[in-house]
């Protein structure tokens, strides 16, 4: 069999969709009600996930939601019920503010403040940009 022939075989044994996996995958909030308060299980995971301050997200979140919580050991209470579909929405916009990288896209980024400006350093490309949130 010459390679041309091979390379024919190996074009018609390829599946039509590939899927696309990506080595970066933030866990979702688990949670619970309890009374009037949400209590999030595992907010430590999904800020070490992201590579950032779990103090950090909490502020984005709470600001985002208008509404208080607090943290106690690697969980968060919030002072008001709320869903996990809203909070995995704040936790994506989140990601797209504070961690990645706005020139290439990877999540590769550290966070540093500056003279009270957030700055993402890109580990991947060496881009620096300033981030127009505040928190």
């Amino acid at each position: 069999m010459d390679y041309e022939a091979m390379l024919d075989k190996a074009k018609e044994e390829l599946p039509d969709e590939t899927e696309e996996t990506s080595r970066f995958e933030v866990p979702k909030f688990r949670g619970h009600l309890e009374g009037q308060k949400t209590i999030i299980n595992n907010w430590a995971q999904v800020a070490s996930a992201l590579n950032r301050p779990p103090e950090h997200l909490l502020k984005y979140v709470q600001k985002e939601l208008a509404t208080p919580g607090e943290m106690i050991k690697d969980s968060v209470v919030f002072g008001s019920k709320l869903s996990a579909s809203k909070l995995n929405e704040k936790v994506v916009k989140y990601m797209d503010e504070f961690v990645f990288c706005k020139t290439c896209g990877k999540p590769d980024t550290k966070l540093s403040k500056e003279t009270g400006v957030y700055f993402l350093q890109c580990q991947a490309c060496g881009a620096k940009n300033a981030v127009k949130s505040r928190i």
